[in-house]
């Protein structure tokens, strides 16, 4: 509906009828209180809230009319669906905006690659917002398709819907003054954070770089510290790190003020099955929080954060995203307003949904030099090795010291102590490079899955238990040009292709959860057990996420910094991750 202030204000003055009012509802205010009254609509906007007699009507009697949800963090590429399908799926969630930091799509394709991302989301019925990718590649220890300019990110600022600077993950560089990190932040005034565990003196060098939020904690005692730095804490609840139970206290304490919901990375058969921003307003009012509390973080303050000042609020002159809830408590919207525009009508998707050509060039990503099966081998080792720990549920990883078994005198798996090999493949160039070593906690007993889902160079990573099975597995993604594969004893025993850019599926999203779940069944007959298994595979390769991680140039001590050899030295040693205590974790959310 195209937008006419002069309409609009004649409305709000009484001097015109609406083009549409909810009548009946209970409707929330931005002062976080419930008004019954009518909502007034015109030309895509809210012309008042009030008493209305004339105008199209929309009864929402025994209902409540809140603002649409925000997500004030995610990864589209996370979904593995194509824009136009993500937003089929989320808005009957009643999601009607998303911040998106396409950090994933820019290692891959580059700046051409976010421009033809930013392209694809035009004419959807769900807003998507951009933050233009700061750290390509994340650290210096990985390798995307080519880094990201300071130009680079100049041109993702010039348009209409980006918002600033995405997470700024190379937190090092940033603490320690370097001045390349710093001209990134010159670009903009607004900049996500990404400070994983960052806390004292280094964490006020990180927010004196003038950087405003950060999704990354994970306990009370981290998201209070950054609180008390004037922080945003973009409270997450992911596939693969479900922090939103943990930091509730913390809002009871606090209040809602400087906290928001964020999805980040969240999985096509997560979305699916639970749902989006609503399912997080869910979880947080059976553990206690006010509804109208949670609601304030589900729209108003993602609003707020990121300066949409026409969003977020039932108020004169705000966009017109509503939502109709029949409850408090489950969050299902019964119809879903996009400008005033029915968006779902409680069955449907009524929006035309929008679908941009793929080109060949998004396509041909995934580019492997030639391997033999010894190139998958860690090597000969005497003594001990460094082992990557992989925690359910978190991604975080430790780093173990474990003496390896032999095979012929090279390092190989072990299934029976939990100790598969793991590799990282350069594929932008077909370089050859190879990072190889040993990893724990999957609880493969046999056979090999791999994925050109690699946070965030998104190379190719495989973990095995045996090296033709990881062979396999490479080639196979190869010939689909991306995705995720499983094989057991030489046979692909189940596959989901994500042909654009190595990342994302061309198909429904009933079709990809339907070959997710298979690629899920798949894992478990080989003995894994985690929740979230290709997640935590996919973020082994983060080298910016403590403790130890693996990129195609090696094993990767990230609280160093620096490349360490497979062989390991005692003295060399971090230490096994602690979990910090949660001394909230008994307090009411209320704070009482």
């Amino acid at each position: 509906m195209p937008s006419d202030r002069r309409h609009l204000l004649a409305v709000a003055r009484g001097d015109e009828p609406p083009d549409l009012v909810i009548t009946g509802g209970r409707v929330f205010a931005p002062t976080a209180e419930w008004v019954e009254a009518d909502v007034a609509v015109a030309s895509g906007r809210i012309a008042g809230v009030g008493s209305y007699s004339d105008g199209e009507r929309i009864d929402a009697s025994g209902r409540y009319v809140v603002p649409g949800f925000i997500d004030a963090h995610m990864h589209l590429e996370s979904s593995k669906v194509m824009p136009h399908e993500l937003a089929r799926v989320v808005v009957p969630h009643g999601t009607t905006a998303v911040v998106c930091d396409p950090h994933e799509i820019a290692n891959v394709l580059g700046r051409d690659g976010v421009h033809w991302l930013i392209d694809a989301c035009e004419g959807l019925p769900l807003d998507v917002y951009f933050m233009a990718p700061s750290c390509v590649p994340a650290s210096p220890h990985e390798s995307p398709r080519e880094p990201f300019t300071i130009e680079d990110i100049e041109s993702i600022l010039r348009r209409k819907r980006t918002l600033g600077i995405a997470e700024m993950m190379n937190f090092p560089a940033v603490i320690a003054g370097d001045e390349s990190e710093l001209d990134k932040l010159r670009a903009s005034p607004h900049v996500d954070g990404h400070a994983p565990g960052v806390s004292g003196r280094a964490l006020d060098a990180y927010a004196a770089a003038g950087i405003r939020s950060d999704h990354e904690a994970t306990t009370v005692e981290e998201a209070w510290e950054k609180r008390r730095r004037g922080m945003w804490v973009l409270i997450r609840e992911a596939s693969n790190s479900r922090d939103l139970k943990a930091l509730l206290p913390l809002v009871g304490r606090l209040g809602p003020d400087y906290f928001a919901f964020c999805t980040d990375d969240r999985e096509p058969d997560l979305l699916q099955r639970e749902g989006h921003v609503n399912q997080m307003c869910r979880i947080a009012v059976a553990e206690g929080l006010d509804p109208e509390v949670a609601l304030l973080l589900a729209s108003h303050n993602p609003a707020r954060y990121h300066g949409l000042r026409e969003r977020g609020s039932i108020a004169p002159g705000y966009r017109a995203d509503l939502l109709v809830l029949p409850d408090l408590t489950d969050f299902r919207p019964s119809l879903v307003l996009k400008e005033g525009e029915v968006a779902f009508d409680g069955d449907d998707v009524r929006w035309p949904q929008a679908k941009q050509g793929i080109p060949a060039w998004v396509r041909e990503s995934v580019r492997v030099a030639p391997l033999e099966r010894r190139d998958l081998s860690p090597g000969p080792a005497d003594g001990e090795v460094h082992v990557i720990e992989v925690f359910d549920g978190r991604l975080f990883t430790g780093q173990r010291f474990e003496s390896p078994r032999l095979d012929e005198g090279v390092v190989t798996a072990d299934p029976e102590r939990d100790l598969a090999l793991i590799a990282v493949v350069e594929r932008h160039h077909a370089t050859g490079r190879i990072g190889t070593g040993l990893v724990t906690g999957f609880g493969l007993r046999q056979g090999a899955f791999a994925a050109t889902v690699a946070h965030d160079a998104h190379n190719l990573v495989v973990v095995g238990t045996d090296r033709d099975d990881m062979l396999r597995c490479i080639e196979r993604l190869v010939a689909l040009g991306g995705g995720i594969v499983v094989v057991a004893g030489g046979e692909v025993t189940a596959q989901l292709p994500l042909p654009v850019a190595g990342l994302i599926s061309d198909r429904p999203l009933d079709e990809v959860v339907g070959a997710l779940d298979r690629v899920h069944d798949a894992l478990r007959a080989l003995g894994v057990r985690l929740e979230a298994p290709l997640m935590s595979l996919s973020f082994l390769a983060l080298s910016v996420i403590p403790q130890l991680k693996i990129t195609d140039r090696g094993l990767v001590d990230v609280e160093r910094s620096q490349i360490v050899p497979l062989q390991a030295e005692r003295e060399d040693l971090a230490g096994t991750m602690v979990e910090p205590a949660h001394d909230l974790d008994e307090e009411r959310i209320d704070g009482t």
